[in-house]
């Protein structure tokens, strides 16, 4: 494993500048998350660490060293790829050992070190089939068990699950958590638009936007004390509810925040009232999609089957203590105790 230090990294393309400053530690054997929406960097970001396009300017450091100018292969890292990148001529087998035959590795050694990964990642029945053989969570195990035998102090993933269906999607996000507890904690750095794999892969999540780092936390503390609207509206499912103007007046803010699950139906009284335009429900769970006059409709979590109907008045309160307050420019302010709280 390995301790990595950037140092106000950019990277430009020209006169467009993708990366614009970024600075972080990401700690030996973390599993550090990289997320945002399309366009922020992140995928830039990992290709930086793995060397696999040029720093700008700024210091990246694996353990204390500098490696701005070391090439890939003397980094100590393992890549995996969003296409699997795999060899079509080449079996399981060979395609798992073919860079440790490049790095010189004699054939036992190759040997074991496949088929170790092999029983690791459940692969051992396939380890002579082609690639065109396999189903996609297959193919993307491939992938990873070639990335494991480099036996690498950093793993970085790309998007790994994008290209597969929603049920391998979780079969295989299990594995790759599974991985990180089975390798003594390797370090892993892994990129993804989808909230849902950095909330349960991550120790810790970096959130970017624009280039920028937005905020680092763990999932609790990115969910639970999000530093701005962005980061608030971006992290959780869904997302936070947003009220501006009349609705946030009250509480001395620019705009307010509360979560579903922070939302409670009321007999009487309550904070704001709307109509209920949807509902929906998802296993346990039921959603109340309200419209109270704002831009949008208001989502309401109750637990179980929804009894509410389209053009229903409710009444709603939230849960004290769980409003978020943001200011106009979009930073986190703390939140209201009661209504009126300063």
């Amino acid at each position: 494993m390995a301790e990595l230090q950037l140092r106000d990294i950019r990277k430009s393309f020209g006169a467009f500048e993708v990366i614009k400053g970024v600075s972080m530690d990401i700690r030996a054997g973390e599993f550090m998350v990289f997320v945002g929406p399309s366009g922020c960097g992140k995928s830039t970001l990992l290709r930086l660490i793995a060397g696999l396009e040029d720093i700008t300017s700024g210091t990246l450091a694996f353990d204390g060293e500098t490696v701005n100018h070391v090439v890939p292969s003397k980094r100590g890292i393992a890549m995996v790829f969003q296409s699997y990148a795999l060899y079509p001529h080449m079996t399981v087998f060979e395609n798992m050992s073919f860079g440790m035959q490049l790095a010189g590795k004699d054939k036992e050694q190759c040997r074991k070190r496949v088929e170790a990964a092999a029983e690791m990642l459940q692969l051992t029945p396939y380890l002579e089939r082609l690639p065109r053989q396999l189903s996609g969570g297959q193919r993307q195990r491939v992938a990873i068990g070639r990335a494991i035998v480099r036996d690498p102090k950093v793993f970085l993933f790309d998007e790994p699950l994008s290209n597969l269906d929603a049920a391998l999607r979780v079969a295989t996000r299990i594995e790759i958590a599974r991985l990180h507890r089975s390798m003594h904690k390797t370090t892993m750095i892994y990129v993804t638009h989808d909230q849902v794999e950095a909330m349960t892969l991550a120790d810790r999540i970096c959130v970017l936007r624009d280039g920028l780092v937005e905020q680092i936390g763990t999932p609790l503390e990115l969910y639970e004390r999000p530093n701005s609207l962005f980061v608030a509206g971006f992290i959780g499912s869904p997302k936070m509810n947003f009220l501006s103007a009349a609705f946030a007046a009250p509480y001395n803010a620019h705009r307010i925040g509360i979560r579903a699950e922070h939302l409670e139906i009321v007999e009487q009284g309550g904070e704001w009232s709307g109509t209920v335009v949807h509902s929906e429900m998802l296993g346990s769970d039921s959603y109340v999609y309200l419209d109270v006059g704002a831009d949008e409709p208001v989502i309401v979590r109750e637990g179980g089957t929804s009894r509410h109907q389209p053009g229903q008045t409710l009444r709603i309160s939230p849960t004290p203590g769980q409003v978020h307050r943001f200011d106009a420019g979009g930073r986190a302010i703390g939140r209201v105790e009661m209504r009126g709280a300063a």
